[in-house]
Protein backbone atom coordinates (compact mmCIF):
# COMPACT_ATOMS: atom_id res chain seq x y z
CA UNK A 1 0.00 0.00 0.00
CA UNK A 2 1.18 3.65 -0.60
CA UNK A 3 -0.46 6.69 0.79
CA UNK A 4 -1.02 10.17 -0.27
CA UNK A 5 -0.05 13.39 1.28
CA UNK A 6 -3.07 14.87 2.83
CA UNK A 7 -5.78 17.54 1.26
CA UNK A 8 -8.24 19.58 2.49
CA UNK A 9 -12.15 18.32 2.33
CA UNK A 10 -15.03 19.80 4.06
CA UNK A 11 -18.06 17.51 5.93
CA UNK A 12 -16.99 14.77 4.19
CA UNK A 13 -17.67 15.83 0.76
CA UNK A 14 -15.44 13.54 -1.32
CA UNK A 15 -16.15 11.69 -4.38
CA UNK A 16 -14.74 9.76 -6.94
CA UNK A 17 -16.32 10.07 -10.96
CA UNK A 18 -18.19 6.37 -11.28
CA UNK A 19 -15.32 6.26 -14.67
CA UNK A 20 -12.52 6.38 -12.29
CA UNK A 21 -10.85 8.68 -13.77
CA UNK A 22 -11.38 11.66 -11.44
CA UNK A 23 -11.39 12.60 -7.63
CA UNK A 24 -13.53 15.82 -6.80
CA UNK A 25 -13.90 17.72 -3.20
CA UNK A 26 -15.37 20.51 -1.73
CA UNK A 27 -13.09 22.89 0.98
CA UNK A 28 -15.94 25.13 1.57
CA UNK A 29 -17.35 27.30 -1.10
CA UNK A 30 -14.61 25.84 -3.84
CA UNK A 31 -15.05 22.44 -5.87
CA UNK A 32 -11.86 21.10 -6.84
CA UNK A 33 -11.38 18.19 -9.30
CA UNK A 34 -8.37 15.86 -9.32
CA UNK A 35 -6.31 13.18 -11.51
CA UNK A 36 -6.99 10.37 -9.47
CA UNK A 37 -3.64 8.98 -10.71
CA UNK A 38 -1.20 12.17 -10.12
CA UNK A 39 -3.48 13.69 -7.37
CA UNK A 40 -3.02 17.18 -9.57
CA UNK A 41 -5.57 19.75 -9.66
CA UNK A 42 -7.61 19.45 -13.17
CA UNK A 43 -10.46 22.19 -12.39
CA UNK A 44 -11.26 24.27 -9.56
CA UNK A 45 -14.61 25.91 -9.41
CA UNK A 46 -16.24 28.56 -7.41
CA UNK A 47 -19.76 27.89 -6.13
CA UNK A 48 -21.92 30.78 -4.69
CA UNK A 49 -22.17 29.21 -1.17
CA UNK A 50 -20.92 26.71 0.79
CA UNK A 51 -21.92 23.90 -0.34
CA UNK A 52 -23.44 20.75 1.72
CA UNK A 53 -23.80 17.80 -1.53
CA UNK A 54 -21.66 16.96 -4.04
CA UNK A 55 -23.09 13.95 -7.13
CA UNK A 56 -21.43 13.08 -9.87
CA UNK A 57 -23.40 12.73 -13.61
CA UNK A 58 -23.60 8.78 -14.41
CA UNK A 59 -21.54 9.87 -17.07
CA UNK A 60 -19.24 11.34 -15.31
CA UNK A 61 -19.26 14.30 -17.52
CA UNK A 62 -21.24 16.70 -14.77
CA UNK A 63 -20.65 17.59 -10.98
CA UNK A 64 -23.79 18.82 -9.44
CA UNK A 65 -23.03 21.11 -5.99
CA UNK A 66 -26.12 21.79 -3.68
CA UNK A 67 -26.08 24.65 -1.29
CA UNK A 68 -29.26 23.58 0.61
CA UNK A 69 -29.64 26.54 2.98
CA UNK A 70 -29.56 29.47 -0.24
CA UNK A 71 -32.42 26.57 -2.17
CA UNK A 72 -29.63 26.69 -4.78
CA UNK A 73 -27.97 23.84 -6.61
CA UNK A 74 -24.89 24.42 -9.47
CA UNK A 75 -24.00 21.99 -11.83
CA UNK A 76 -20.37 22.21 -13.69
CA UNK A 77 -19.18 20.53 -16.91
CA UNK A 78 -15.42 18.65 -16.85
CA UNK A 79 -15.03 18.59 -20.51
CA UNK A 80 -16.41 22.40 -21.20
CA UNK A 81 -15.55 24.35 -17.41
CA UNK A 82 -16.75 27.55 -19.01
CA UNK A 83 -20.53 26.39 -19.05
CA UNK A 84 -22.48 26.36 -15.91
CA UNK A 85 -26.08 26.05 -14.57
CA UNK A 86 -27.65 27.40 -11.80
CA UNK A 87 -31.07 26.31 -10.62
CA UNK A 88 -32.83 28.42 -8.04
CA UNK A 89 -35.97 26.50 -6.24
CA UNK A 90 -36.33 30.09 -4.52
CA UNK A 91 -39.18 30.67 -1.54
CA UNK A 92 -39.95 26.88 -1.90
CA UNK A 93 -36.55 25.81 -0.79
CA UNK A 94 -34.21 22.79 -1.17
CA UNK A 95 -33.89 19.65 0.77
CA UNK A 96 -32.08 17.41 -1.82
CA UNK A 97 -31.00 17.18 -5.17
CA UNK A 98 -29.92 14.25 -7.61
CA UNK A 99 -29.22 13.10 -10.84
CA UNK A 100 -31.38 10.93 -13.24
CA UNK A 101 -29.76 7.73 -14.80
CA UNK A 102 -29.15 9.92 -18.22
CA UNK A 103 -27.03 12.46 -16.66
CA UNK A 104 -29.34 15.54 -18.62
CA UNK A 105 -31.96 15.52 -15.61
CA UNK A 106 -31.97 16.61 -12.30
CA UNK A 107 -34.20 16.16 -9.59
CA UNK A 108 -34.57 18.84 -6.34
CA UNK A 109 -36.42 18.08 -3.88
CA UNK A 110 -38.54 21.08 -2.40
CA UNK A 111 -39.25 21.62 1.52
CA UNK A 112 -41.79 20.46 3.05
CA UNK A 113 -42.95 17.77 0.45
CA UNK A 114 -44.45 20.06 -1.76
CA UNK A 115 -42.90 18.62 -5.14
CA UNK A 116 -40.13 17.23 -7.05
CA UNK A 117 -38.97 19.41 -10.29
CA UNK A 118 -36.96 17.67 -12.82
CA UNK A 119 -35.34 19.92 -14.72
CA UNK A 120 -33.53 19.51 -17.93
CA UNK A 121 -30.04 20.13 -19.40
CA UNK A 122 -31.18 19.65 -22.97
CA UNK A 123 -33.95 21.84 -23.22
CA UNK A 124 -34.62 23.51 -20.39
CA UNK A 125 -37.99 21.95 -19.79
CA UNK A 126 -39.48 21.94 -15.95
CA UNK A 127 -41.45 19.00 -15.01
CA UNK A 128 -43.12 18.83 -11.63
CA UNK A 129 -44.02 15.50 -9.17
CA UNK A 130 -46.41 16.66 -6.31
CA UNK A 131 -46.50 14.36 -2.31
CA UNK A 132 -43.48 13.13 -2.81
CA UNK A 133 -43.08 11.55 1.08
CA UNK A 134 -39.62 12.68 2.45
CA UNK A 135 -36.93 10.72 3.48
CA UNK A 136 -33.58 9.23 2.71
CA UNK A 137 -35.21 5.97 0.71
CA UNK A 138 -38.42 7.20 -0.48
CA UNK A 139 -36.61 7.09 -4.58
CA UNK A 140 -34.26 4.63 -6.45
CA UNK A 141 -34.08 3.97 -9.75
CA UNK A 142 -33.64 0.64 -12.00
CA UNK A 143 -30.22 -0.40 -12.42
CA UNK A 144 -30.99 0.06 -16.68
CA UNK A 145 -32.14 3.72 -15.69
CA UNK A 146 -35.83 2.46 -16.92
CA UNK A 147 -37.82 4.00 -14.08
CA UNK A 148 -37.98 5.78 -11.39
CA UNK A 149 -40.32 4.29 -7.92
CA UNK A 150 -41.35 7.12 -5.70
CA UNK A 151 -43.12 7.03 -2.57
CA UNK A 152 -45.79 9.37 -1.99
CA UNK A 153 -48.41 10.19 0.75
CA UNK A 154 -51.40 11.35 0.10
CA UNK A 155 -54.84 11.57 2.32
CA UNK A 156 -52.99 9.58 4.82
CA UNK A 157 -52.47 6.89 2.88
CA UNK A 158 -49.34 5.61 1.36
CA UNK A 159 -48.58 5.19 -2.44
CA UNK A 160 -45.95 4.62 -4.91
CA UNK A 161 -45.44 6.23 -8.54
CA UNK A 162 -43.80 4.30 -11.43
CA UNK A 163 -42.13 6.71 -13.95
CA UNK A 164 -40.63 6.02 -17.54
CA UNK A 165 -37.27 7.91 -16.80
CA UNK A 166 -37.31 8.75 -20.91
CA UNK A 167 -40.30 10.97 -20.87
CA UNK A 168 -41.05 11.16 -17.04
CA UNK A 169 -44.53 9.82 -17.93
CA UNK A 170 -46.50 8.49 -15.31
CA UNK A 171 -46.48 3.96 -15.97
CA UNK A 172 -48.14 3.08 -12.83
CA UNK A 173 -50.05 4.48 -9.42
CA UNK A 174 -51.26 1.79 -6.43
CA UNK A 175 -51.42 1.81 -3.12
CA UNK A 176 -49.12 0.24 -0.60
CA UNK A 177 -50.58 -1.83 2.22
CA UNK A 178 -48.42 -0.11 4.83
CA UNK A 179 -48.82 2.43 7.92
CA UNK A 180 -45.73 4.47 7.03
CA UNK A 181 -43.67 3.88 4.75
CA UNK A 182 -40.36 4.04 5.26
CA UNK A 183 -38.37 3.05 2.08
CA UNK A 184 -37.94 1.39 -1.08
CA UNK A 185 -35.45 -0.27 -3.13
CA UNK A 186 -35.49 -2.27 -6.45
CA UNK A 187 -33.85 -5.18 -6.94
CA UNK A 188 -30.71 -5.30 -9.38
CA UNK A 189 -32.48 -6.99 -11.90
CA UNK A 190 -35.36 -4.74 -11.85
CA UNK A 191 -37.86 -7.34 -11.76
CA UNK A 192 -39.17 -6.08 -7.61
CA UNK A 193 -39.56 -3.54 -5.75
CA UNK A 194 -38.94 -3.95 -2.19
CA UNK A 195 -41.18 -1.78 0.18
CA UNK A 196 -40.85 -1.65 4.19
CA UNK A 197 -42.66 -0.45 6.57
CA UNK A 198 -41.60 2.34 9.71
CA UNK A 199 -40.03 0.53 12.68
CA UNK A 200 -43.55 0.64 14.68
CA UNK A 201 -44.45 -2.27 12.47
CA UNK A 202 -42.81 -5.01 10.60
CA UNK A 203 -43.92 -5.53 7.16
CA UNK A 204 -42.04 -5.97 4.32
CA UNK A 205 -43.63 -6.06 0.84
CA UNK A 206 -42.54 -7.34 -2.47
CA UNK A 207 -43.94 -5.50 -5.88
CA UNK A 208 -44.16 -6.23 -9.42
CA UNK A 209 -43.02 -3.32 -12.13
CA UNK A 210 -47.09 -3.03 -13.17
CA UNK A 211 -47.84 -3.12 -9.11
CA UNK A 212 -48.63 -6.28 -8.04
CA UNK A 213 -48.16 -7.48 -4.76
CA UNK A 214 -45.97 -10.34 -5.16
CA UNK A 215 -45.43 -11.38 -1.47
CA UNK A 216 -46.06 -10.37 1.88
CA UNK A 217 -43.58 -11.02 4.71
CA UNK A 218 -43.74 -10.23 8.81
CA UNK A 219 -41.62 -11.99 11.40
CA UNK A 220 -42.95 -10.80 14.19
CA UNK A 221 -45.81 -8.27 16.01
CA UNK A 222 -45.80 -5.99 18.71
CA UNK A 223 -41.79 -5.18 18.88
CA UNK A 224 -39.67 -3.09 17.15
CA UNK A 225 -39.44 -4.08 13.23
CA UNK A 226 -37.06 -3.59 10.34
CA UNK A 227 -33.99 -1.63 10.36
CA UNK A 228 -31.98 -2.49 7.26
CA UNK A 229 -32.92 -3.89 3.89
CA UNK A 230 -30.45 -4.48 0.87
CA UNK A 231 -29.94 -6.28 -2.29
CA UNK A 232 -27.68 -9.08 -3.30
CA UNK A 233 -26.18 -7.83 -6.93
CA UNK A 234 -27.47 -10.84 -8.30
CA UNK A 235 -30.79 -10.69 -7.21
CA UNK A 236 -31.14 -13.77 -5.46
CA UNK A 237 -31.25 -12.89 -2.14
CA UNK A 238 -32.72 -9.82 0.20
CA UNK A 239 -31.19 -9.36 3.91
CA UNK A 240 -33.27 -7.81 6.02
CA UNK A 241 -31.65 -6.62 9.08
CA UNK A 242 -34.29 -6.38 12.50
CA UNK A 243 -34.28 -4.69 15.74
CA UNK A 244 -34.84 -8.59 17.43
CA UNK A 245 -30.15 -8.59 16.50
CA UNK A 246 -31.25 -11.19 13.60
CA UNK A 247 -30.47 -11.11 9.96
CA UNK A 248 -33.12 -12.64 7.95
CA UNK A 249 -32.23 -13.71 4.21
CA UNK A 250 -35.53 -14.13 1.61
CA UNK A 251 -34.86 -16.39 -1.67
CA UNK A 252 -36.38 -14.29 -4.91
CA UNK A 253 -38.39 -17.59 -5.44
CA UNK A 254 -40.50 -17.81 -3.01
CA UNK A 255 -40.24 -14.83 -1.58
CA UNK A 256 -39.54 -17.09 1.96
CA UNK A 257 -36.64 -16.76 4.79
CA UNK A 258 -34.47 -19.53 3.93
CA UNK A 259 -32.34 -18.68 7.25
CA UNK A 260 -31.99 -15.91 9.79
CA UNK A 261 -28.49 -14.98 11.10
CA UNK A 262 -28.10 -14.58 14.91
CA UNK A 263 -26.02 -11.77 16.84
CA UNK A 264 -24.98 -14.24 20.40
CA UNK A 265 -23.34 -12.45 22.67
CA UNK A 266 -21.18 -15.91 23.12
CA UNK A 267 -20.11 -17.27 19.91
CA UNK A 268 -19.44 -20.98 19.14
CA UNK A 269 -18.98 -22.86 15.78
CA UNK A 270 -15.70 -22.84 13.54
CA UNK A 271 -15.76 -19.07 12.61
CA UNK A 272 -12.40 -17.79 12.53
CA UNK A 273 -12.38 -14.93 15.43
CA UNK A 274 -10.27 -12.15 14.73
CA UNK A 275 -9.55 -10.22 17.63
CA UNK A 276 -7.43 -6.72 17.30
CA UNK A 277 -4.99 -6.08 19.79
CA UNK A 278 -3.42 -2.69 20.34
CA UNK A 279 0.18 -1.88 21.06
CA UNK A 280 0.24 1.48 23.27
CA UNK A 281 2.96 3.91 22.79
CA UNK A 282 5.41 4.26 25.39
CA UNK A 283 5.32 7.66 27.38
CA UNK A 284 8.37 9.86 28.21
CA UNK A 285 8.85 10.39 31.41
CA UNK A 286 5.99 13.48 32.69
CA UNK A 287 4.33 12.62 29.62
CA UNK A 288 0.43 12.81 29.68
CA UNK A 289 -2.70 11.99 27.08
CA UNK A 290 -3.55 15.05 24.52
CA UNK A 291 -7.03 15.87 24.91
CA UNK A 292 -9.13 13.47 22.96
CA UNK A 293 -6.67 10.56 23.87
CA UNK A 294 -7.51 8.06 20.43
CA UNK A 295 -5.40 10.37 18.46
CA UNK A 296 -2.05 8.28 19.49
CA UNK A 297 -3.82 4.76 18.98
CA UNK A 298 0.23 3.03 18.53
CA UNK A 299 -0.35 0.13 16.38
CA UNK A 300 -2.47 -2.82 16.21
CA UNK A 301 -2.45 -6.44 14.69
CA UNK A 302 -5.03 -9.45 14.99
CA UNK A 303 -4.78 -12.59 17.00
CA UNK A 304 -7.05 -15.78 15.86
CA UNK A 305 -8.99 -16.56 19.22
CA UNK A 306 -9.57 -20.27 19.01
CA UNK A 307 -11.37 -20.92 22.58
CA UNK A 308 -14.84 -20.89 22.68
CA UNK A 309 -17.29 -19.52 23.27
CA UNK A 310 -15.95 -16.36 22.65
CA UNK A 311 -17.16 -13.28 24.27
CA UNK A 312 -18.79 -10.40 22.19
CA UNK A 313 -18.58 -7.09 23.88
CA UNK A 314 -22.12 -5.66 24.03
CA UNK A 315 -23.48 -2.36 25.29
CA UNK A 316 -26.66 -1.91 27.13
CA UNK A 317 -29.08 -0.06 25.41
CA UNK A 318 -31.28 2.58 26.94
CA UNK A 319 -34.74 1.53 26.42
CA UNK A 320 -36.18 5.48 27.29
CA UNK A 321 -34.05 6.59 24.28
CA UNK A 322 -35.49 7.13 20.97
CA UNK A 323 -34.16 4.37 18.17
CA UNK A 324 -32.58 2.51 21.09
CA UNK A 325 -28.82 1.28 20.01
CA UNK A 326 -30.03 -2.76 19.03
CA UNK A 327 -31.13 -4.11 16.49
CA UNK A 328 -29.04 -5.07 12.63
CA UNK A 329 -28.51 -1.56 10.64
CA UNK A 330 -26.05 -2.97 8.57
CA UNK A 331 -26.51 -5.45 6.68
CA UNK A 332 -24.26 -5.49 3.00
CA UNK A 333 -23.57 -8.38 0.46
CA UNK A 334 -20.39 -8.32 -1.60
CA UNK A 335 -20.23 -7.46 -4.99
CA UNK A 336 -20.43 -11.50 -5.78
CA UNK A 337 -22.87 -12.07 -3.59
CA UNK A 338 -20.77 -14.71 -1.67
CA UNK A 339 -20.40 -13.03 1.36
CA UNK A 340 -22.80 -10.54 3.61
CA UNK A 341 -21.49 -8.21 6.60
CA UNK A 342 -23.35 -7.21 9.31
CA UNK A 343 -23.28 -5.09 12.44
CA UNK A 344 -25.71 -5.32 15.60
CA UNK A 345 -25.87 -1.92 17.14
CA UNK A 346 -25.44 -3.04 20.21
CA UNK A 347 -22.43 -5.05 19.35
CA UNK A 348 -20.79 -1.62 17.54
CA UNK A 349 -17.15 -3.38 18.08
CA UNK A 350 -18.18 -6.31 16.06
CA UNK A 351 -18.55 -7.04 12.19
CA UNK A 352 -19.84 -10.13 11.58
CA UNK A 353 -18.94 -12.16 8.10
CA UNK A 354 -21.10 -15.27 6.25
CA UNK A 355 -21.06 -16.95 3.85
CA UNK A 356 -23.76 -17.04 1.57
CA UNK A 357 -22.93 -20.15 -0.28
CA UNK A 358 -23.04 -22.55 3.00
CA UNK A 359 -25.41 -19.86 5.00
CA UNK A 360 -22.85 -19.87 7.53
CA UNK A 361 -20.43 -17.85 9.50
CA UNK A 362 -17.33 -17.55 8.27
CA UNK A 363 -15.42 -14.90 10.62
CA UNK A 364 -16.25 -12.37 13.20
CA UNK A 365 -14.02 -9.22 13.99
CA UNK A 366 -13.70 -8.07 17.15
CA UNK A 367 -12.14 -4.04 16.87
CA UNK A 368 -10.97 -2.18 20.14
CA UNK A 369 -12.97 0.53 19.04
CA UNK A 370 -16.43 1.02 17.24
CA UNK A 371 -17.10 0.32 13.59
CA UNK A 372 -17.44 3.52 11.97
CA UNK A 373 -17.67 2.99 8.21
CA UNK A 374 -17.90 -0.18 6.26
CA UNK A 375 -17.69 -1.06 2.54
CA UNK A 376 -17.39 -3.45 -0.13
CA UNK A 377 -14.49 -3.25 -2.62
CA UNK A 378 -16.56 -3.58 -6.16
CA UNK A 379 -14.50 -5.80 -7.72
CA UNK A 380 -13.86 -8.44 -5.58
CA UNK A 381 -14.40 -10.14 -2.01
CA UNK A 382 -12.50 -8.16 0.03
CA UNK A 383 -13.53 -6.10 2.48
CA UNK A 384 -12.57 -2.24 3.91
CA UNK A 385 -13.63 -0.34 7.35
CA UNK A 386 -12.46 2.24 10.03
CA UNK A 387 -13.02 2.94 13.42
CA UNK A 388 -12.58 6.86 13.99
CA UNK A 389 -8.40 6.15 14.39
CA UNK A 390 -5.49 6.26 12.47
CA UNK A 391 -5.97 2.81 10.77
CA UNK A 392 -7.43 1.37 8.30
CA UNK A 393 -9.10 -2.31 8.50
CA UNK A 394 -9.11 -5.06 5.74
CA UNK A 395 -10.89 -8.61 5.13
CA UNK A 396 -10.65 -11.00 2.96
CA UNK A 397 -11.17 -14.88 2.94
CA UNK A 398 -7.27 -14.80 3.40
CA UNK A 399 -7.50 -13.12 5.99
CA UNK A 400 -7.50 -9.78 8.27
CA UNK A 401 -5.09 -7.02 8.06
CA UNK A 402 -4.78 -3.65 10.09
CA UNK A 403 -2.91 -0.94 8.78
CA UNK A 404 -1.47 2.19 10.21
CA UNK A 405 -2.06 5.28 7.96
CA UNK A 406 1.50 7.12 7.88
CA UNK A 407 0.80 10.60 7.84
CA UNK A 408 -0.17 13.60 10.56
CA UNK A 409 -1.12 11.62 13.55
CA UNK A 410 -4.03 14.03 14.09
CA UNK A 411 -5.54 12.29 11.21
CA UNK A 412 -8.70 9.82 12.36
CA UNK A 413 -10.31 7.70 9.53
CA UNK A 414 -13.94 8.87 9.82
CA UNK A 415 -15.12 7.29 6.67
CA UNK A 416 -13.81 5.50 3.08
CA UNK A 417 -15.09 5.00 -0.26
CA UNK A 418 -13.25 2.19 -2.66
CA UNK A 419 -12.02 3.34 -6.16
CA UNK A 420 -14.69 1.96 -9.09
CA UNK A 421 -11.74 -0.28 -10.25
CA UNK A 422 -10.88 -0.97 -6.49
CA UNK A 423 -7.08 0.04 -7.65
CA UNK A 424 -7.43 2.84 -4.28
CA UNK A 425 -9.46 3.71 -1.29
CA UNK A 426 -9.89 7.42 -0.06
CA UNK A 427 -10.03 7.69 3.88
CA UNK A 428 -11.98 10.53 4.95
CA UNK A 429 -11.11 12.81 7.94
CA UNK A 430 -12.68 15.13 9.95
CA UNK A 431 -10.92 18.26 8.12
CA UNK A 432 -8.40 16.41 5.53
CA UNK A 433 -8.46 13.17 3.09
CA UNK A 434 -5.67 10.26 1.91
CA UNK A 435 -5.18 8.31 -0.56
CA UNK A 436 -4.35 4.71 -0.12
CA UNK A 437 -3.22 3.40 -3.16
CA UNK A 438 -3.08 -0.43 -3.60
CA UNK A 439 -1.01 -2.84 -5.53
CA UNK A 440 -3.37 -5.15 -6.96
CA UNK A 441 -1.18 -7.87 -8.69
CA UNK A 442 0.32 -8.17 -5.40
CA UNK A 443 -2.81 -8.66 -3.65
CA UNK A 444 -3.80 -11.14 -6.35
Amino acid sequence: MNFSDLFQQTSGLCLFSPNGKYLANCVQYRLIVRDVRTLQILHLYTCLDAVQHIQWSPDSQFILCGMYKRGLTQVWSIEQPEWTCKIDEGSAGLESVCWSPDSRHILTFASFQLRITVWSLINKSVSYIKYPKQGKRMLDFTRDGCYMALAERRDCKDYISVFSCKQWQLMKHFETDTKDLAGLEWAPNGRALAVWDSILDYKLLLYSLDGRCLSTYSAYEWALGIKSVSWSPSSQFLAVGSFDEKARLLNHLTWKVIIDFPHPPLLEGKAVVYKEIEKKLPHLQGEVDPPGGAVFTGSSHYEVISERPAQVPVIKADPEKANPKIGVSLAVFSPDSKYLVTRNDNMPCALWIWDIRQLAQVAILLQAAPVKHVEWDPCQSRLAFCTGTNKVYMWSPAGALSVDVPVEASFLVQSLRWHPEGAAVLLVGRENMCMCFIDRDKNR
